[in-house]
């Protein structure tokens, strides 16, 4: 069930993004009215379509017991074209999230399951989402299970989930979807050696700060456009008036999905000055940022996917070489590091990749995950597990009202040893003094 309906979904986001270009005008000219047809079209037929879709259904299952109208699955089908179509800087696999939860809630109520069974079966129709949209079924059911809960893997839908995530994207297969996978087999040529793990090392911890930056600025943005005291038609309109005047300046790579700019980074033999420019992460982030501000409807994995890449790019050239490995590493480290699913990750390396890919993406992915702390392009996942043992949370809460504080010990540790280096370089400083002039006074 929802195989075809992400098979129908995204072959109308083919249609949507072949169709903006053969428009007599500069297709991104509407985006300015699309953002408020889209607002329109969510408040008038389903207020819960709004959003970049994961959230909803996180908070779906974790506050309403996974109950979701099936009103949304139209509605965001048809909001999220309008946005891609227009330009609207956001991603797939949200929608596909929402649309295989709403899907799995109508079947729920029709069967009439219990709520615990309602629950566990909309989580399935998740990883089915993730799995038909991102092409990768393992790594996509596993990622609508692990992003649910931060530090918990449900093991009770893990079976169930993978049946569903294989089931889904195989009818998409037979219904006529392909799915892009890279070529990397020049990895295999790549020696382990103490400089590479380095470099990943340091890129691992330049993805966690990529990711940091990214889910504050959506956040960020998000909460001035609703602090704005105008009319909500009229702050999209301004927003996309925005990052129109943005693009005919720069350029329209940073619109829509921007899967080509994605393919340039992660292509070996790429030229990285004309295909991608060092700042081409941080313009997505902020038009990412613009769009799901003001309105519009689509998801974020998409963009997050741009981010990793390019910035993993500009790594390595800064590095000197190996630009696309390090845009292969962004890729899933970034998308770790924002949606707090390293295993999912880990796992879609490989299978986008190569097996090849597997003992620098772990490295990468868990320093990128780690780094980025108790943040999340998510607000509504549940914290289960501290990430770090000097960390204290509050274990089951939402990660957006999550009390996180330094254990203390570890303060008063860190000070000891602080004091105690102060005291030697004083006393060798001393001593020096004491040879160097038998005279001197201390």
């Amino acid at each position: 069930m929802v195989g075809a309906l992400m098979s129908v979904f995204l072959k109308a986001l083919k249609i949507a993004e072949e169709s903006g270009p053969e428009l007599p005008f500069h297709y991104f000219y509407i985006l300015p009215f699309a953002l408020m047809l889209s607002i329109w079209i969510i408040k008038t037929f389903a207020k819960d379509a709004s959003g970049h879709g994961t959230e909803k259904v996180i908070e779906a299952v974790h506050k309403k017991g996974g109950q979701i109208k099936v009103a949304v699955i139209p509605v965001k089908i048809v909001a999220t074209l309008l946005t891609i179509f227009s330009g609207g800087s956001v991603g797939k696999e949200g929608p596909g999230a929402q649309i295989g939860a709403g899907a799995a809630s109508f079947a729920s109520s029709i069967l009439g399951f219990s709520k615990v069974d309602r629950k566990k079966l909309v989580i399935c129709g998740i990883s089915a989402g993730f799995a038909s949209v991102f092409g990768t079924p393992i790594a996509g059911a596993i990622f609508g299970i692990e992003v649910l809960i931060i530090g918990v893997i449900m093991y009770d839908v893990l079976l169930p989930s993978f049946i569903a995530g294989f089931a889904a994207f195989t009818t998409c297969q037979l219904l006529g979807i392909h799915y892009t996978y890279y070529e990397i087999d020049f990895f295999k040529t790549i020696s382990l050696n103490l400089t590479l793990i380095g470099k990943v090392l340091i890129g691992g911890i330049f993805f966690g700060f990529v990711s940091a930056f990214f889910v504050t600025a959506v956040q960020k943005i998000e909460e001035f456009f609703e602090k704005i005291p105008y009319n909500v038609y009229l702050k999209a309109f301004v927003a996309g008036l925005v990052m129109v005047g943005i693009t005919v300046l720069m350029d329209e790579r940073y619109l829509g999905l921007g899967l080509s700019t994605i393919a340039s980074a992660l292509n070996p033999e790429g030229i990285f000055s004309q295909d991608i420019s060092w700042y081409d992460f941080i313009l997505k982030t902020i038009f990412t940022s613009l769009t799901l501000g003001a309105g519009g409807s689509g998801g974020v994995i998409t963009p997050v996917f741009y981010i990793g890449a390019t910035s993993g790019a500009v790594f390595g050239h800064v590095m000197g070489d190996n630009v696309g490995l390090f845009a292969a590493l962004g890729f899933v480290s970034v998308l770790a590091g924002t949606t707090n699913s390293p295993i999912a990750s880990i796992i879609m390396a490989v299978e986008l990749f190569g097996v090849q890919m597997a003992n620098y993406a772990a490295v990468s992915v868990v320093i990128a995950f780690l780094i980025t702390g108790h943040r999340s392009i998510f607000p509504s996942q549940k914290l289960a597990l501290s990430k770090a043992g000097n960390i204290d949370i509050g274990e089951g809460v939402d990660i957006e009202h999550t009390p996180i504080s330094i254990n203390m010990k570890d303060i008063d540790r860190v000070r000891h040893i602080r004091s105690t280096l102060r005291y030697k370089r004083i006393k060798w400083q001393v001593k020096h003094a004491r040879k160097d002039d038998k005279n001197h006074k201390v």
